[in-house]
């Protein structure tokens, strides 16, 4: 499988934001875009080179933002067109990179695509998304129907705000079943390419792809769906080569056939992603009781399909999932980060998981996050009001903060050498400088028990890493020549092996 990424992907360590709970500079309660790039430095200390931003357009925000309304307008609450600009400069001045999140699937119903979709007439919009032919009828999907004058039901990809771009359907089934090279599906494909123009021409970088397996109906092999991705990526080769895509899609088999740099392995699917860190017994529990084992039956098949080339991206959580620390202790983390920092593919950070912010407990839904809701609070930057995150009032903040006593906080982590946030910094220091451990390094799986053995080479560099999250010391037989890298207390090498204590990790240079 030939593929050909753009240069800075593959070493970039992204930091994913929650541009509304990271960093308010205006007193309203919601983070704004000049929040972030104020932050800009913070980020790059911790080492990550690369941001992913949640979506930040017009919307009305009943699924925060990713019910869209006009995709190439910043949303009013975050600034302007020409703040997000100014981001993207200050970033590349930084040697960094930004990249957007597109959400071709659907939009709002206050999209004006979807009004004049809607209107009893036909006009160009009329098969912008998907309708059947009476209100009577349903489609496939959610639908919503009896709110417009249209004689019809339009389909739903999830929330009853968000109706369904129509991109076709592989296996046209029914009269108003649309082949995917009709005039209305090739219209929304040439839409969304002008989006993506928009922004690339702009100064972005690529864009993190939301649910991008779902766009063509009917599909159940995808293959109409990687074929309207491979269209997309010639599109981008022909005039944006440097942009990267990122898909969530959790097929990496399919995602990199349609032309997606990167995909993620994610929570929902058979990945078992959530064995290692959101279930009963996580496998980074120092009680050791967990089990890695579907979960890297299910990595190994899936880096198989990828013929090798192992760009499946694994984050540490994001604005769906409970943060890592509802399960795991700091010390638990600083193991599992040891393992997340050491995986081909771009790590991804959340927001706020470096210093081991906690899952909010038993908040009212804001914004269509329902129990995802104790996963967005702002962040916390400080021991000042608010955690720093902004001067309004305590009551008009965007999500309720962790208010405990003993709540973490960025600046008291990087005074503190020891401390979550400082041990991330150094995996990802230990990470630039290997070229092994980084996106293109391959993996191979020596164990998959307590300890988690496995090897990353290059063609210049081998490094044999051992993650040991039970609390209790093992040994495990190597040829090494040094230990470049060690967490918990410190393990010890010898001719015929390594020795780790229990809750740690160790990267052996062969």
């Amino acid at each position: 499988m030939k593929r050909n990424n753009p240069a800075w992907l593959d070493n970039a360590v992204f930091y994913e934001i929650y541009p509304q709970s990271f960093n308010d500079t205006n007193g309203d309660g919601i983070g704004d875009i000049n929040g972030i790039t104020e932050k800009l430095d913070y980020i790059r200390e911790l080492g990550c080179n690369a941001i992913w931003i949640n979506p930040c357009f017009l919307s009305p925000f009943g699924d925060a933002g990713y019910d869209v309304q006009d995709y190439c307008t910043v949303a009013p609450r975050y600034g302007t067109n020409e703040d997000l600009v100014n981001l993207f400069n200050e970033a590349h001045k930084r040697d960094m990179h930004v990249i957007l999140d597109l959400v071709p699937g659907h939009t709002s119903v206050e999209h004006e695509w979807f009004k004049k979709s809607a209107e009893p007439t036909r006009n160009e919009y009329s098969d912008r998304y998907i309708w059947t032919d009476s209100i009577w009828e349903s489609t496939e999907l959610h639908c919503l129907r009896g709110i417009t004058q249209r004689d019809g039901s339009v389909a739903l990809n999830f929330f009853s705000m968000q109706p369904a771009l129509n991109y076709g359907y592989y296996k046209p089934s029914k009269s108003w079943h649309q082949a995917m090279d009709a005039e209305g599906p090739m219209a929304t494909r040439e839409a969304m390419k002008d989006v993506m123009r928009f922004w690339l021409g702009q100064g972005c970088d690529g864009f993190r792809v939301d649910m991008a397996g779902s766009l063509v109906k009917n599909d159940e092999d995808g293959k109409g769906t990687i074929a309207l991705w491979q269209d997309f990526r010639k599109f981008l080769d022909r005039e944006f080569p440097e942009a990267a895509i990122v898909s969530e899609w959790g097929e990496p088999d399919k995602s990199l056939l349609g032309g997606f740099h990167m995909d993620f392995l994610l929570h929902f699917g058979p990945s078992h992603y959530n064995d290692l860190f959101r279930c009963d017994e996580p496998y980074f529990s120092r009680r050791g009781k967990g089990s890695a084992k579907e979960f890297i039956a299910a990595y190994k098949e899936n880096y198989d399909k990828t013929d090798g080339k192992g760009l499946i991206c694994i984050p540490s959580g994001n604005h769906d999932m409970d943060r890592l620390a509802r399960r795991l202790d700091y010390e638990e983390m600083k193991v599992a980060f040891a393992f997340l920092l050491s995986v081909p593919g771009a790590p991804f950070i959340y927001y706020g998981d470096e210093i081991g912010m906690r899952y909010v407990e038993n908040l009212i839904s804001v914004e269509g996050g329902y129990g995802r809701t104790g996963s967005r609070s702002p962040m916390q930057w400080n021991k000042t009001t608010n955690a720093g995150f902004s001067s309004a009032a305590k009551e008009k903040l965007y999500i309720k903060q962790d208010d405990s006593p003993d709540r973490p906080d960025a600046e008291s982590q990087m005074k503190d050498e020891n401390s979550l946030r400082s041990e991330i910094k150094r995996l990802i220091e230990v990470r630039m400088a290997n070229p092994a451990l980084q996106s293109n390094g391959r993996i191979e799986f020596l164990s998959d028990g307590y300890p988690l053995v496995y090897k990353r080479s290059c063609d210049e560099q081998e490094i044999l890493v051992v993650i040991n999250p039970a609390n209790k010391p093992c040994e495990v037989c190597c040829d090494g020549k040094e230990i470049i890298y060690s967490a918990g207390a410190d393990a010890a090498l010898d001719s015929k092996k390594i020795t780790i204590n229990g809750a740690g990790a160790a990267f052996i240079l062969l």
